[in-house]
């Protein structure tokens, strides 16, 4: 717990602010949240605060359960530096307008389509020829993530035939093909704490269809090629003796780094077409039977498929 860094909380009017706490107990004090931990206490306006993340090592009490509810403050369960996403209380959630804007949005086929756009235009931080069609676009999003992969393993010498990986036989799997699924579980946790906390559904996806976390993977590509592929690719190469672990503490590490909670938020409004608002973290530290699928505007098309080997 930085005890000088919560004097710092910024009012709600500034942004939605995120405040993740471990390794210390949270109470309530004349409506105030109050945490503790080994090294004193201290006292937290909860007004100022939009979503409260509880990390390892934490325990809240009913009070301060009850004072988060009372002012709209959203509770996370999470896993380190929010790596995981466990579970998640009623906050400002009660409010359906962000729910009923993506509702909106993924219902009407023609602005469903413009999201799908938007989203792989953010990929790849160029404008994309309004000419293009949607099957055009994947494709050449497609491309994209092919060299992605194909420059990593030219630059660590990991040698590199594709996404293959069964959940029922971890094993079985490439370490780098492993140490892809530990950072992209890592990504999803962080994503899906972003958008139950500020109103979305994780099931309402654009780009995916199909799974209840198909926002979750919506907005969790928006960020794979650039942060955990390349970790993947680096620790694979360095061979740690525990691979899934020194994966899940570099996505952490990288993560805190990046600052990629505070950008997720505005980037999913983005997404939507709505006004990005700002972000503030502040740090106190089996589906096998669905079948993966991806929107389009006639019909769905199987998922994972690199389409840019289609084209």
């Amino acid at each position: 717990m930085r005890v000088n860094d919560l004097h710092l909380l910024p009012r709600f009017a500034d942004g939605l602010t995120f405040l993740y706490v471990e390794k210390a107990r949270v109470g309530q004090e004349k409506g105030a949240l109050v945490l503790t931990d080994d090294s004193g206490k201290i006292s937290v306006p909860v007004a100022a605060l939009g979503v409260l993340m509880l990390g390892p090592g934490t325990s809240i009490t009913h009070a301060a359960v009850t004072t988060c509810a009372d002012s709209g403050c959203s509770i996370v369960f999470c896993g380190e530096a929010g790596v995981r996403f466990y579970a998640s209380g009623l906050g400002e959630t009660r409010r359906s307008a962000n729910l009923l804007e993506q509702a909106r949005c993924w219902a009407d086929a023609r602005i469903h389509l413009d999201v799908v756009r938007r989203m792989y235009r953010m990929r790849f931080e160029q404008t994309l020829d309004p000419s293009l069609s949607l099957e055009q676009i994947r494709g050449m999003e497609g491309v994209r993530v092919r060299e992605a992969y194909a420059k990593l393993s030219r630059e660590t010498g990991i040698t590199w035939s594709g996404r293959a990986y069964g959940s029922n036989d971890w094993d079985a799997s490439s370490p780098v093909n492993r140490a892809l699924s530990t950072a992209n579980t890592c990504l999803y946790g962080l994503c899906h704490a972003a958008i139950v906390s500020t109103g979305f559904s994780p099931g309402l996806g654009f780009v995916h269809t199909g799974k209840n976390l198909a926002f979750v993977y919506d907005i969790a590509d928006l960020y794979k090629v650039d942060i955990t592929v390349p970790i993947a690719f680096r620790l694979t190469k360095a061979a740690p003796t525990k691979l899934d672990t020194a994966v899940r503490q570099a996505c952490r590490t990288e993560f805190r780094r990046t600052r990629l909670l505070e950008r997720i938020v505005p980037d999913i409004q983005r997404c939507l077409g709505l006004k990005p608002e700002a972000a503030h973290l502040f740090d106190t530290s089996d589906d096998a039977e669905i079948q993966p699928a991806l929107w389009g505007p006639d019909h769905n098309v199987e998922g994972a498929v690199n389409y840019g080997s289609t084209q």
